[in-house]
């Protein structure tokens, strides 16, 4: 049987994909231990006061169980205290997973986590051009793949600075191609040639274009994209939005591509901040959805379509 994974982790940063994916690395060897083990996931604000103490109760029968507790910094003074009395005695069944994005907010549960010297997974902020390369090239890497330098850097600079867009944009890319991925590869791939992605669905939810975002979404849906990266790509269409709308003239400081701007100063024309916030929240209730909250997440993320769509035309 495969060794269990740390009973705690801590997993630390503003990266939200690469926390998502120590997560994910942390249930997936607790399955492969264990593959009866019980997960229980809480997105972000959905842990209620006492719900800590009721999670990780034994239960009758010992079964193992994996829980996340995410974006511990937003919790109740009452609620870390929970975590903290637990942790003085822990379960031995319990795998105990508790993410934070880093700054003081939250520090008194985070140092005294620390103390314990848990498992911990730094997920910082890819802001420099060569660490988005290297993270691309990474993706290729794992995938056993060679992606040249020129092919990767034309791939950054089109994407931009996001990091979900570009593990997006390796996957089709590995999807779409056999052997080594060239300059001349990455150019036929962005003059049409990739399937679907999220970030189609977002650029026609953005634009109002519902018939055809419903009808993306269902084709990335069968096709296997997953639905976090959909959320993720929908969140990014609404914030980019946003973003270019507050910068007016002076966009430098967006990490974005000249031509991507001029796109999303064409999107910006048809929303208001009302409409935004409406898109926004619509984009939250998805996420929550699709990280467990709901049974139905493609459901979740067709409301979601539908309310970023009509969000749009709201004054």
């Amino acid at each position: 049987m495969t060794a269990p994974p740390p009973r705690l982790t801590l997993v630390t940063g503003p990266e939200e994909l690469l926390v998502d994916r120590a997560v994910a690395a942390v249930i997936a060897a607790a399955r492969a231990a264990d593959p009866a083990v019980e997960i229980c996931d809480m997105a972000p604000g959905t842990l209620q006061p006492g719900g800590f103490a009721e999670l990780v109760s034994p239960s009758l029968f010992g079964e193992a169980k994996v829980v996340v507790v995410r974006a511990v910094q937003d919790l109740a003074t009452a609620q870390a205290d929970e975590i903290k009395r637990y942790l003085a005695d822990p379960a031995d069944q319990i795998v105990l997973v508790l993410t934070h994005p880093g700054g003081v907010k939250g520090k008194a549960l985070l140092d005294a986590v620390r103390k314990l010297k848990p498992e911990i997974v730094d997920c910082p902020k890819l802001t420099k051009p060569a660490e988005r390369i290297t993270f691309l090239r990474g993706e290729f890497r794992r995938a056993r793949r060679p992606i040249s330098d020129e092919a990767a850097q034309i791939v950054v600079d089109a994407v931009g600075s996001d990091l979900r867009e570009l593990a997006a944009a390796a996957d089709q890319l590995l999807a779409d191609t056999d052997g080594a991925v060239d300059e001349a590869t990455v150019a036929k791939y962005y003059s049409g040639q990739a399937e679907v992605s999220g970030f189609t669905i977002a650029d026609l939810a953005v634009e109002g274009r519902l018939g055809e975002a419903l009808e993306q979404l269902r084709f990335a849906l069968d096709s296997g994209v997953a639905s976090v990266l959909i959320t993720s790509a929908l969140a990014t269409g609404v914030r980019q939005i946003g973003k270019v709308a507050a910068a007016g003239r002076d966009t430098r400081d967006l990490g974005m591509p000249p031509w991507k701007v001029d796109k999303i100063r064409r999107q910006t024309r048809s929303w208001t901040p009302d409409g935004l916030t409406v898109a926004l929240r619509a984009v939250a209730t998805a996420d929550a959805a699709v990280k467990g909250a709901a049974a139905d997440p493609a459901y979740a993320l067709e409301k979601c379509v539908i309310a970023i769509a009509g969000a749009r035309t709201r004054r």
